[in-house]
């Protein structure tokens, strides 16, 4: 059995993550995870209004894939930091960091110094969200993991709901500038409620967990960056005439490339334990949100859905990810983690067959709504369950480097197959048949989510059970983060 009681969260066990011990840090962390997750919704609406202001349609692209590429290097950089010195350090940088591209964001006179601003943001915000990873192992007893990362879930899709209409009225109201501007003020608030839960986390409390790190190598930097260059070209591939395709397919094996050094030992084969849920968090991201961008087009396309309402469709399955994150972690350990994310694999899998019988055979566009919800629940048990088997199989000096490890999966899963979705949304838009396009689209993803499934039950490590009441802890040979 693994546990991961620590001198933070020793004499917490049985209380809430609403608690008096907990409230301030869980409403601040949760503020953070809703405040990054809203500038990426938010962006979207108001970049349209900005690229004319500024004028800077030729920087539009660059302006959405850069802050994905340096987040990549954020995660890799708060890893290491969070696992040699402590949370603390690294969430007040990574904060500051996605503060100041804020400021620059919404001061900027041209568009290169707003994508400078994105580039900024980008680098803060995938370093917050591994910073924070580590605050829930170091502050909340296991027995709540579950919970705090389901509210993590529903702080990452309340802003899908609510983002575009509230950047839109931001910027109806007072203008685009204050999207950036305003989140800034709400950021400094959010951060003020976690650090009273980080004063006991500095470098002394790191050196008893063995606080000298994981001895991940400083040249893993140059991994990441590698790895952030290659998610940037391989998003800007399709630009190219003539050539994409092979641009796009170099990019993606240079990004498999380089992140192998990134992840633990095994990943890419998907080696049971940690290796497994890392490849787990990366094909999830991949299968659904590459179907999740395209399912809107569908309904517009083929069925004349106006924009508001392709895009209401999208929200019931956000919130069936948010009510099924809720209930999982209601059910704790009653349900276990291996057969929660056996049951999000085979959920997600199923709504990307509906979207595809759909496009393939013209079906009612209830199904894949219908369908939509089923992926989202799918999703809602899957993803908060992969964050807490990392912690669970993660020595306390290697937290960092396997969060950052799990970020950067879902990043480069998602980046990857959605340039890689865009080409095949074009190669098959030559077809005779005019649903040719979207029917390739479900099936790369269909062949992803059913990978996922048939690899879901290997995150368990054979012979090892993971818990979520505390007790002593044995260590697990997959814990250690090792280069793949």
């Amino acid at each position: 059995m693994i546990s991961q009681e620590t001198p933070e969260t020793s004499g917490k066990s049985g209380l809430g993550v609403l608690s008096r011990a907990f409230l301030w840090v869980t409403i601040g962390s949760c503020a953070l995870a809703f405040l990054a997750a809203f500038e990426n919704v938010a962006v979207t609406a108001v970049m349209p209004t900005v690229s004319t202001e500024l004028d800077g349609a030729g920087l539009y692209a660059i302006a959405f894939a850069g802050p994905f590429a340096t987040g990549v290097i954020g995660m890799v950089v708060c890893g290491m930091w969070a696992d040699r010195r402590g949370p603390t350090g690294p969430l007040y940088a990574s904060v500051a960091l996605f503060s100041a591209g804020l400021l620059l964001c919404g001061l900027a006179g041209s568009m290169e110094v707003l994508v400078a601003g994105r580039l900024v943001q980008g680098l803060g915000s995938g370093a917050m969200m591994v910073a924070l990873y580590v605050v829930v192992a170091r502050v909340y007893p296991e027995e709540l993991h579950p919970k705090i990362f389901a509210w993590f879930a529903a702080a990452w899709i309340v802003p899908a709901l609510v983002g575009p209409v509230t950047a839109g009225a931001v910027t109806d109201l007072l203008g685009w500038r204050w999207v950036f501007l305003g989140v800034v003020v709400l950021a400094a608030l959010a951060m003020l409620m976690v650090v009273p839960a980080l004063g006991g986390l500095g470098p002394e409390k790191a050196k008893e967990h063995g606080g000298e790190g994981s001895g991940r190598s400083p040249a893993l930097l140059v991994w990441a960056s590698l790895a952030a260059l290659a998610v940037l070209v391989l998003n800007l591939a399709g630009e190219v005439p003539r050539v994409g395709w092979a641009l796009a397919l170099a990019a993606a094996a240079v990004a498999l490339l380089a992140v192998r050094p990134l992840l633990p030992a095994g990943t890419l084969v998907s080696r049971r334990g940690l290796p497994s849920i890392i490849l787990m968090r990366g094909l999830g991201a991949a299968a659904f949100f590459a179907a999740d961008v395209y399912l809107p087009y569908l309904f517009t396309d083929r069925y004349g859905f106006s924009p508001t309402l392709a895009g209401l469709t999208l929200t019931f399955g956000g919130l069936a990810w948010s009510a099924a994150s809720a209930l999982q972690g209601r059910l704790g350990e009653r349900l276990p983690h291996a057969l929660a994310v056996r049951i999000g694999t085979a959920l997600v899998f199923a709504a990307i067959l509906s979207a595809l019988a759909t496009a393939a055979l013209g079906l009612h566009p209830a199904v894949p709504v219908v369908g939509w919800m089923v992926g989202g629940a799918g999703m809602g048990f899957m993803y908060p369950r992969l964050s807490t088997l990392t912690l669970s199989l993660s020595a306390p000096e290697s937290r960092g480097a396997n969060s950052s490890a799990l970020a950067i999966s879902d990043s480069l899963g998602a980046a990857l197959s959605l340039a890689l979705a865009g080409l095949v949304f074009t190669a098959f838009s030559a077809l005779p048949t005019s649903t040719g396009s979207f029917s390739g689209v479900f099936a790369f993803s269909a062949a992803i989510a059913l990978a996922a499934a048939l690899l879901a039950h290997r995150v368990v490590p054979k012979d090892h059970q993971i818990s979520t009441t505390p007790h002593n802890r044995k260590r697990c040979p997959h814990e250690s983060h090792r280069p793949a």
